[in-house]
This record gives structure tokens, sequence and C-alpha cells, in this order.
């Protein structure tokens, strides 16, 4: 199961309040994500040893009560269908309203997890007025404050207890999963990979519902491929698609180890794609860009390849160390380089490297650009190490790591990319106190 926790409820209850402290409490081991539009919000948070994915689904509705009401319930079914875990939220202060009732039917007939979290319960005479809140028939039900935090760790810790570990038992191969907005190519490359020979291709049932994993052994390359396009029609989901694709994209990324994110060449590099670009960096998978419909393209005389790769350099930005790959999917222009370039960026996503080496190296970087001193105090680095997580995670041991700054660490994520391979993927860097 994909460790998602979707946060449903009409505006105004305090769900984007609970949102941010579940991602912005614990900066050092937790990161925020801006969402894929100006109101919805992408998180990632840690609980009891456990990641997952949180989303904010409110606060988008507008003006009347009619497409108020519309957008709730589209907005909850597509919750409900993608996320592992609901947490409703409703408002003591108000009482229960038609449309917490209206959301409350909907959640009784999932088979998914449900709590019901009532908030804003900061008082004796609050505590007794939730009570009302039984009535929903939700067995899950908890009080707490999203503005003070009481109570939301009784709920957190009956939220994780859904979620596994991130092991990978089942299967050693690489997991590549192929995301991007609606009508970029993804089922036109998923068919041009998968539909040449389909006798050596089998599915093997997904973690979750409604993702194929599809094993490929082609050419000498095997892989578990996660297709996130043409599994169920748009007309289900017509009224909220952007909505519905990043939920199926967040979906595809807690499976996968590495991510190739497609846009479209005659449109460009839009908010939506840095957005799940952001979210993928910062879960720390490996990420391959697609430029597909390249062949579209026209007066490519001024729109050169790599005045495109420059503007995506810009926009992708501090994080440039990405293979961008120009493809056509319906033509089946380059994209066997596709998959070569996301299997490298397995590898290097993979890849240990050997503490004296590590060491050797890296002492070195620092004695020739030693980080700045701090209010008159030398700050030495003396001893690096590569963590054991399945992604690069280095701890620099130093007498004062709080005093080192943002810039000091983007060197070293620079000298660790020059001198060991780690294109496409992220470089999460810790300081220890030696």
């Amino acid at each position: 199961m994909s460790n998602i926790v979707a946060i449903v409820g009409r505006p105004n209850v305090g769900k984007s309040t609970f949102f941010n402290r579940l991602i912005g409490e614990r900066q050092a081991i937790i990161d925020d994500m801006p969402g894929v539009t100006r109101d919805r919000q992408y998180g990632a948070s840690y609980w009891n040893g456990k990641n997952f994915t949180v989303i904010d689904t409110g606060g988008f509705v507008e003006h009347s009560d009619d497409v108020f009401e519309a957008a709730i319930r589209s907005q909850v079914r597509i919750a409900i269908e993608e996320a592992s875990v609901i947490v409703f939220m409703v408002d003591v202060t108000t009482g229960i309203t038609d449309l917490d009732e209206d959301v409350a039917g909907l959640l009784r007939r999932t088979d998914k997890p449900v709590y019901l979290a009532v908030n804003k319960v900061d008082n004796a005479e609050r505590f007794m007025e939730a009570n009302e809140f039984w009535s929903l028939g939700i067995e899950n039900t908890f009080f707490l404050s999203s503005l003070t935090g009481s109570g939301s760790g009784e709920l957190l810790d009956a939220v994780v207890d859904h979620f596994e570990e991130e092991e990978r038992t089942e299967s050693a191969l690489p997991r590549i999963a192929i995301m991007g907005q609606p009508n970029v190519g993804k089922s036109s490359l998923t068919n041009a990979l998968l539909g040449e020979d389909r006798n050596i291709v089998t599915e093997v049932a997904g973690t979750t519902r409604d993702s194929i994993h599809t094993h490929y052994s082609k050419f000498g390359k095997e892989f578990l491929l996660i297709d996130t396009a043409g599994i169920r029609k748009k007309a289900k989901v017509h009224e909220n698609i952007e909505f519905y694709s990043v939920m199926r994209a967040i979906r595809a990324m807690e499976e996968s180890d590495v991510c190739i994110l497609m846009i479209d060449a005659q449109t460009g590099m839009e908010m939506q794609d840095i957005s799940i670009f952001r979210l993928a960096q910062r879960r720390n998978k490996g990420i391959v860009i697609l430029v597909n419909k390249w062949d579209l393209v026209e007066d490519k005389e001024t729109n050169t390849a790599r005045d495109f790769e420059r503007a995506i350099h810009q926009r992708i930005a501090p994080f440039t160390d990405v293979p961008i790959i120009f493809v056509s999917a319906t033509e089946k222009v380059r994209i066997f380089k596709a998959m070569e370039a996301a299997l490298e960026v397995f590898e290097n996503r993979s890849r240990k490297i050997k503490t004296s080496e590590l060491n050797e190296v890296m002492l070195e970087a620092i004695q020739h650009y030693p980080p700045p001193a701090y209010r008159g105090r030398l700050i030495k680095i003396k001893y690096v190490t590569q963590l054991p997580p399945a992604y690069p995670a280095f701890a620099f041991f130093c007498n004062h790591p709080k005093h080192i700054r943002e810039p000091y660490r983007n060197y070293l994520e620079n000298q660790l990319r020059k001198h060991f391979k780690f294109t496409g993927s992220p470089i999460s860097i810790f300081f220890r106190e030696k």
C-alpha cells in the first residue's frame, strides 16, 4: 500500500492548519511542497519511523453553493479512490452541517480506513460538544486542535499503523514510473515500449488498486514499469482531471525508484510539471525528464533543443543534474535511450561510496574551500560517511553543525556530483556534531 493520507472536508474547518502542522513542525525530517495549483498542497511527512505523503484537498471552491458542493464531492471521490487513508475533518464550533453529512455519506461507502478528526477541541466545553459528531457513524473518531496540536499525536499513531516500512522484499528490480500531465504521451510511450512483443511481458499485481506493474524484459534490460496512464476513463473524473492526474502521479511516485517526467514540447515545462518534479526531488526519487512530441515543434532553427534544455534547467534549478531526452513516443524515436537513462539513474541512486574514498576526496575539497567562520568561530569538518537509505545521503561530522549555511551545503553537493556519479538522483546532506 502506498503511504498517502488525504485530508478532506469542507473549507474553514482547519485542514490547512493541520496540514501545515504535519509538514512544517519538524523541518529537519519533514519537507514541504507547494501544490499543483495555488490552493492545493502536497507535502512529505514522518511519524513513528514511517514516511508518508499528505494531501490537503481544501480551500479551492468558489462562489455559489452548487459549485461548492459539486467540487467538494468530486475531490473527495478522487481522494477516496487514490489515497491509502482518509482523514475527514470537521469543526466543533459549527456542529454538523449538511455538507459534513454529504462527505460522511461518501466515506461510509468506501473500504479505505477513515478517521474523523473533530477540530478546534481546545477546552472542556468543546470536548463535550464534540460528542455530537459520533452521530456521523464513523468508528475512528478523534478530538483534536490543529492550532495547538493537542490530540493530533493519537490520530497519527492510528493512521501510520496502516503503513509498512519502505522495504522492497517482493522484487529487487528497478521500479520506473511514467508521470506527467494528461495528454503528454504517457500511454503512447507505454504502448511503444510494451506493444512490440507481448509474449515476454507479464503483468504483476500492483501494490495498490488500479496501479499496474508490468515486468519488462527486452534487449538485456529488465525492470518494473509502473503505468499511470489510461487505466480509468476520463469521463469519471472530468470535473477534476488535473487533481486526479496528480493524485495518480503521487501514488506512482510512492511506489517507484525512478520517475520519468514527460512534458509536451509544444507547451514547455509548466507549473504542474515543476510541482511534480519538486515532489519527486524531495521524496528522493531518481528523475529523468522526457520532452515528448519534439517532432511536432515547428521552427527548430530558432527553438533548438539546446535552448529548450536551457529553459528547463532555469525552471528546475538548483537541481539541474538531471537527464533531459527529446523523444517522440508515437514515432518511437529515442524511447529506448530514455529507458537506458532511467536505468542509469537507478544505478546512480543506488550507488554506495567507500568511506575511505569518500573522505579522501571530500576532505581535500573541504580543505581547498573550508566552511566560512560563524561569528569568529572556525568550523571544521573532520569526517564524512554515507548513510544507509536507498538514496544518496551523507553525514558530515563537524564542531558547529548548526552554523553551516545553504551555500556551503550546495558546494558540498556539487563536489559529490563532480567526483561521484549521481546524475538524476537528489542528494541529502546532514551536518552532525562530531
